[in-house]
């Protein structure tokens, strides 16, 4: 958006020396109040956190070893910003806690796991094993403090100009079962995140609140579905597919991410598109069957609405509304039923007034969102290599004199490196053929 300026026309020119200083004064005036009132709206949309050429690392505990809220941001990225070039890392190791654990003690975890990829970006998300499942204890938030500011300072003075982003710690579920002690463990767990907050404020930090709005989706899902609620979060503390998308919208929201897949108005009584965002459309014909061409420059996220559990998470937030906006609106339209086609193969039957109020293809099986999901495959592909290189074979036989161990680890890595390039390659959006065919009067 460009910034609104005043234009001297030539009455202002003639009038230089007689008060035409106060016209101008006045259109400046005029447009600093118009920036001002476009301000708010810019600084609460802001721009994507993630750059052009950054390397992020995920850290944590056993939530984050799961590689579920990770591998959805990193295909989130990869699929909305498909020109732009950002590595991930996943270093979660089950059991974690400020201290470290049992991939090592913290200092030996941070070199190894972070400072060694020189990352640009570093989340954390520790605190569900520090707090040790019992009532608030003091003496035990004590060590948590201090070894979370040992942990920020560390990644601060090893990596000057690091961007972190410090996460309060995703639910324990005290909602869907009751809680296992007077006020529930996720009560602590809250306060251990108020700690979060107040450090990553001191420290200049990103903070992503991983614990509200999981819990206030687990109380909606709880009240949809009660019996398949508990499955969000099945055993209260490590959450399935479900619960790991409603934490990665809550990372994802906190750097900004953007809903726009593509957004596509057709006017049929005119024959005319009147918006094109993100997108571009050629050879647009309209009549009894109004046809197109879309070249979107972006892909949807892919979500998987057939699995129960996360259909319940995608009912009980607004995931779709945040995150995941591919909406085609068509009026003017002269009958009451149609047949979307893309591609030739039918997609959707809807309504004159679904199309008069906009659909939103990224709910629909597409191949927009199939292509979306092979990327996503390759994702889980390239981190379970990775997985498999640092956790079977560079931890423990850290001390090993192998000869052929370096030539492992050069080839794990170089498999890695071909799964990201065919994901980029299967990440890029592709021309499409749309037909709207009536069906109906």
């Amino acid at each position: 958006m460009t910034r609104p300026t005043s234009q001297a026309t030539p009455a202002h020119h003639a009038n230089r020396e007689s008060g035409g200083w106060a016209l101008r004064l006045a259109g400046l005036l005029a447009a600093l109040c118009l920036l001002a009132a476009r301000t708010p709206a810019l600084q609460a949309q802001g721009a994507f956190a993630l750059h052009d050429g950054d390397r992020v690392v995920f850290y944590g505990d056993s939530i984050t070893d799961q590689r579920l809220y990770t591998t959805f941001v990193e295909t989130y990225v990869v699929t909305r910003f498909p020109t732009m070039k950002v590595s991930f890392v996943h270093s979660g190791w089950g059991g974690d806690r400020v201290t470290g654990g049992g991939g090592g003690p913290i200092d030996l975890r941070l070199k190894r796991d972070i400072f060694a990829y020189k990352p640009t970006v570093v989340t954390v998300m520790l605190g569900m094993n520090d707090a040790s499942y019992q009532p608030f204890k003091q003496s035990i938030f004590d060590v948590y403090a201090e070894g979370y500011r040992h942990l920020v300072q560390s990644l601060r003075s090893n990596l000057p100009g690091v961007r972190l982003t410090l996460i309060v710690p995703s639910p324990f579920d005290d909602i869907t079962r009751p809680p296992t002690f007077d006020g529930g463990y996720n009560q602590v767990l809250i306060r251990y995140g108020e700690f979060v907050r107040s450090l990553a404020q001191k420290e200049g930090a990103t903070v992503a609140d991983l614990n509200t709005p999981v819990v206030a989706a687990l109380k909606k899902a709880n009240d949809l579905d009660h019996s398949l609620a508990p499955h969000l979060i099945s055993d209260r503390v490590h959450p399935g597919p479900g619960g790991q998308l409603l934490m990665a919208e809550a990372l994802l929201k906190a750097w900004n991410a953007t809903p726009l897949v593509s957004a596509v108005e057709i006017d049929a009584a005119s024959g005319k598109a009147t918006r094109q965002e993100n997108t571009r459309l050629d050879d647009l014909k309209t009549g009894e069957t109004i046809t197109w061409t879309q070249t979107d420059a972006a892909l949807p996220m892919p979500i998987n609405l057939k699995d129960p559990v996360i259909a319940l998470a995608v009912r009980s937030s607004d995931v779709e509304q945040a995150l995941n906006q591919q909406t085609l609106r068509v009026t003017g339209l002269p009958h009451q039923n149609y047949k979307l086609r893309i591609d030739g193969k039918d997609v959707a039957e809807l309504r004159e007034a679904q199309l008069r109020d906009g659909v939103n293809l990224a709910e629909l099986d597409t191949p927009m969102m199939r292509q979306a999901t092979t990327a996503h495959h390759l994702t889980l592909r390239h981190n379970d290599i990775h997985f498999d290189r640092w956790r079977a074979y560079q931890v423990p036989m850290a001390g090993a004199k192998y000869p052929s161990l370096p030539r492992v680890l050069e080839a794990l890595d170089a498999l890695e490196a071909d799964l990201i390039a065919e994901r980029e390659h299967k990440a890029r959006p592709v021309a499409h053929r749309f037909e709207l065919v009536q069906t109906g009067k």
